[in-house]
């Protein structure tokens, strides 16, 4: 069938008229023409003429034999290592999904097809790139000569409606008591900063946090690449980065947004991911009474999250480490770590409270911490167990909310 799909291929292209703006619906009828003038000749069962006419059209007028699998629901992550190697994850497991690119040119022309639409560049010059999809799923792509089996590119895909807390409990990711308890922190303007691993699932738990945020407020989010799903919130303003131009002028960091933000009155600011000198502008953000903000991390525990974040402010200016510390436990108050268990289920594993910097140490109050119980029907189960009582409850207070 793939010799039939590239003849019919090349006959359509070769005989498209390119003068004028062909609808995807006129293309579909082409091909459909195509198909039962070659059926006439050699006979195609129904199932695989479907199954041409969906392959053609999309390696003409979609992402080629991507399509299908961004389609797919279930699929939550699909990387590609060169033209031949197509990894999908489903249900926490990956394999090879058995699709492969024609060549390692048409994977590239996908590339290019990727990145124009959220107006970047890549090519040997710029060999990496972060970009989205029109349905707002993460792209990371790497070229040649970084490459060297050809064009990687690793989506993350995200669902067509945010996940909920209520499906977060329903997964037993999160307890009902801790997400009460979080959604009570949300609201009354505890800095929050979530950390975990790669796929750990820090955006999501993101998303399900800022749909506490009170709809009366003011909210501007900042990202490398928009993923946030914020839905509730009338008065919102999305800013994301812009890479330097050919020239490599004209670029847009994260810095340069979490200062701009600053002078457009926010009453929270919501910071993607941290993870370069931009560190240092967001504490001075959440140290100058922007309450309740959020961002992210990648980090193994919250002890590590703070160590991580003293080299990154340490990056970006000459501060000494006791400073940083302190600005460090003024600025975050409250630390939730996430984690993926040895059965891929993504997991709240702890809540800690961040504390003063006593003696040159930043102080930390473990609040609730996940307790293996064993496993059942391979998956682990396990308590989100409470560790110690908040002590930092002024801004509780404030808010009229008690525990």
């Amino acid at each position: 069938m793939k010799q039939i799909k590239e003849q019919l291929k090349r006959t359509i292209l070769e005989n498209l008229d390119l003068t004028r703006e062909i609808t995807d619906e006129e293309l579909l009828d082409i091909i459909d023409e195509m198909i039962v003038s070659h059926g006439k000749e050699n006979y195609i069962p129904m199932q695989e003429k479907q199954i041409l006419r969906r392959e053609i059209f999309n390696s003409i007028r979609r992402l080629d034999v991507l399509q299908e699998l961004i389609e797919d629901h279930e699929i939550t992550e699909i990387m590609i290592n060169g033209p031949e190697q197509v990894f999908i994850e489903k249900n926490g497991v990956i394999s090879l999904s058995g699709k492969r690119f024609e060549s390692e040119q048409k994977l590239e022309d996908v590339v290019q097809q990727i990145v124009s639409h959220s107006n970047r560049i890549i090519n040997e010059a710029n060999p990496i790139v972060d970009s989205r999809l029109p349905d707002g799923s993460r792209v990371n792509i790497v070229l040649s000569p970084i490459a060297i089996n050809g064009p990687i590119i690793t989506i993350r895909k995200f669902p067509d409606h945010p996940i909920t807390i209520e499906k977060l409990i329903e997964l037993e990711s999160i307890s009902e008591e801790a997400a009460e308890f979080l959604k009570h922190l949300v609201i009354a303007g505890y800095n929050i900063f979530i950390s975990g691993g790669t796929g750990s699932g820090k955006t999501t738990f993101l998303n399900v946090l800022s749909n506490y945020i009170p709809a009366s407020e003011r909210i501007i989010t900042i990202e490398d690449s928009v993923e946030l799903q914020i839905r509730n919130i009338p008065n919102l303003v999305q800013l994301e980065v812009r890479n330097a131009n050919t020239e490599g002028s004209n670029e847009i960091t994260i810095r340069d947004l979490i200062k701009t933000s600053l002078r457009m009155r926010p009453d929270r600011i919501i910071v993607g991911e941290v993870r370069d000198a931009a560190a240092i502008d967001m504490l001075q953000a959440l140290n100058t009474g922007h309450d309740g903000s959020l961002s992210t991390g990648h980090a193994n525990s919250p002890a590590d999250m703070l160590s991580r974040l003293e080299s990154l402010v340490l990056l970006g200016a000459e501060i000494p480490l006791l400073a940083v510390r302190k600005q460090i436990a003024s600025a975050i108050d409250i630390i939730v770590h996430l984690g993926r268990l040895r059965d891929r289920s993504r997991r709240l594993l702890e809540i800690t409270e961040v504390l003063d910097c006593k003696d040159g140490e930043i102080q930390l109050n473990p609040l609730y911490l996940f307790e293996e119980g064993g496993e059942a029907n391979g998956r682990i189960k396990g308590t989100l167990a409470k560790q110690n009582e908040l002590l930092h409850t002024d801004k509780l207070k404030r808010a009229g909310i008690r525990l």
